[in-house]
């Protein structure tokens, strides 16, 4: 492996998140599913943001939020996503260079506004999201700067911008870049809607040169489309060098060849909100991989970020996960 400049470069849409607590009665005036994610126009987001209530505005997207828990971590983060240069993107980077995050992506100069999703977060701490992609749907692999991706130990992709050609695009060329430079690739899968969405593609993708995989357990059966989580265990472990499987309450499993490691749930915590506890996971796993640490390591220190992040209101952690990583393990 070469020198690096950075831990982890992730890749993915850049979004401000608008949260708000709603009731399940909500989701079925509007036709929601819970727990999942929708692509929806500029007009949709209008009508739904006429009808919530209060909310809190703060930049995320999967990838952003997993380059700010690296960043909390200790490490050192970059991030890729297109912004247009309007308020939100504004508050968008400041956002994540404030959290000590790299961003150096240049914004839109005209087009589609800075995207936002509506995360409504039911009394049972699930959320619903329903994003408008905007300025998102623009990055292309020209955003794709090869000698960040040659420096970095693992460039992370998020599946939700899989959506866009440009997206698709863009992570190809990456991954191109990324494995010539003898550096990892890593890919989380979203979202099991996204993967019906492109099951197939999402196969090749794997197949072809994923080294570390992130999912939930109802998306790695949705890829493999089978009810057995064991099916769809030895089905990834020989695609990818290594594989995380997070399984909410009852904590996550992390492959590597013949080897498996169970990691617990970290239970110290009510829950408020679990939006951003995959990213974060991602964001521990990654942050203990470059920097040496063990998989059963990698994923505590996964496991006590996710935690935190789903212990409060946001997808981002609301407290310095170096120091509390330091008082949980040393």
């Amino acid at each position: 492996m070469t020198n690096t400049r950075f831990d982890t470069t992730c890749i993915g849409n850049a979004i401000v998140d608008v949260i708000s607590k709603i009731d399940d009665d909500f989701l079925t005036r509007e036709n929601l599913v819970k727990n999942s994610m929708n692509l929806i126009d500029e007009a949709r987001a209008e009508d739904l943001y006429s009808k919530m209530g209060s909310s809190v505005e703060i930049s995320g997207g999967s990838a952003g939020n997993t380059a700010a828990g690296v960043a909390s971590l200790g490490g050192r983060s970059n991030y890729i996503g297109k912004v247009r240069n309007d308020q939100l993107g504004d508050i968008f980077a400041h956002d994540i260079q404030a959290s000590g995050v790299n961003f150096e992506t240049p914004r839109s100069e005209q087009g589609a506004a800075t995207a936002r999703s509506f995360v409504l977060v039911t009394p049972d701490a699930h959320r619903t999201m329903n994003t408008y992609l905007g300025a998102c749907v623009g990055l292309g692999p020209d955003d794709i700067d090869p000698e960040i991706i040659a420096a970095s130990a693992v460039t992370y992709m998020e599946g939700y911008l899989w959506d866009p050609d440009g997206g698709k695009a863009a992570f190809r060329k990456a991954a191109k870049i990324a494995h010539e430079a003898e550096q990892r690739v890593s890919l989380t899968l979203s979202d099991s809607f996204c993967v019906d969405r492109f099951r197939s593609e999402f196969i090749d993708f794997i197949d072809g040169g994923v080294d570390i995989l992130f999912a939930n357990e109802d998306e790695i059966k949705s890829l493999y489309q089978t009810d057995q989580l064991d099916v769809a265990v030895n089905a990834i472990r020989d695609s990818v060098e290594i594989a995380c499987i997070t399984r909410s309450h009852e904590g996550s499993l992390i492959l590597q060849g013949d080897t498996n490691v169970e990691v617990a749930a970290d239970r110290s915590v009510d829950v408020v909100d679990t939006t951003g506890a995959g990213d974060l996971y991602a964001s521990g796993f990654l942050y203990g991989f470059t920097n040496g640490r063990s998989l059963a390591e990698s994923g505590a220190i996964a496991s006590i970020a996710a935690a935190e992040v789903i212990s409060h209101m946001g997808a981002r952690p609301a407290v310095d996960l170096k120091e509390l990583i330091a008082s949980r393990m040393g």
